[in-house]
């Protein structure tokens, strides 16, 4: 199943409510939350209590992507402010395999994120531990920047460790997701993909519809 997760660090906070509900209404999936500590990434975005209302506003997967050091830390606050997929970089986890095991138990979906120039041979050990991995097709911290090419292989080469092992998990990919280059993305063996900017800069109903069409036509 191909998925569509906007990114709300791109929308304008004046208008979140709003513009996540055109966003779900036009067909998204997901929506993808990207939490910031000031540390693991420059930015600092937003946490639990902005989750926690938002939550309010739609029933789609809270897809939380956690750039933050530690992050078991906050794994069962993040749950009770109503994160489904809780995505942690394998960078920032001093045990990782503690930490997958813990947003498991608290009722979440685990996930594991790799920075671009992270191999993706590093996740050998912990495939069957996670529900989707997030390939970073740009460098983590902020919105607006372009793909990076080399990232598609490391799609690739994920998929194959995957599809090697029988192990049915997504790839999700986050960074310069458009419409331009969603067919690519998804072609080399992705199934999830982040946008921001290509669907909250501009009319947020028909970004997201031309996203999905482009989707749609690399299926056929």
């Amino acid at each position: 199943m191909r998925i569509l997760a906007p990114s709300i660090l791109a929308a304008d906070f004046t208008r979140l409510g709003d513009q996540v509900r055109a966003a779900v209404c036009a067909g998204a999936q997901y929506i993808h939350l990207d939490v910031m500590d000031g540390a693991f990434v420059p930015s600092i975005t937003f946490g639990m209590p902005v989750i926690e209302r938002l939550r309010a506003c739609t029933d789609r997967v809270f897809d939380v992507h956690m750039m933050v050091e530690e992050p078991g830390r906050y794994v069962a606050d993040m749950r009770k402010a109503g994160a489904d997929i809780i995505c942690v970089h394998a960078e920032a986890c001093r045990h990782l395999d503690r930490t997958l095991n813990q947003i498991r138990e608290c009722g979440a979906r685990p996930a594991v994120a790799v920075n671009p120039a992270t191999p993706v041979e590093s996740l050998s050990c912990i495939l069957n531990e996670a529900d989707m991995f997030l390939i970073m097709s740009v460098n983590p911290g902020f919105g607006g920047q372009k793909f990076i090419p080399y990232t598609l292989e490391k799609i690739r080469r994920l998929r194959r460790m995957l599809d090697e092992r029988g192990i049915l998990a997504d790839i999700e990919v986050d960074g310069g997701i458009s419409a331009a280059n969603a067919a690519e993305v998804l072609a080399a063996g992705a199934n999830v993909l982040v946008a921001g900017s290509a669907i909250f800069c501009g009319d947020v109903e028909a970004n997201v519809r031309g996203l999905l069409a482009a989707m749609e036509e690399q299926t056929g």
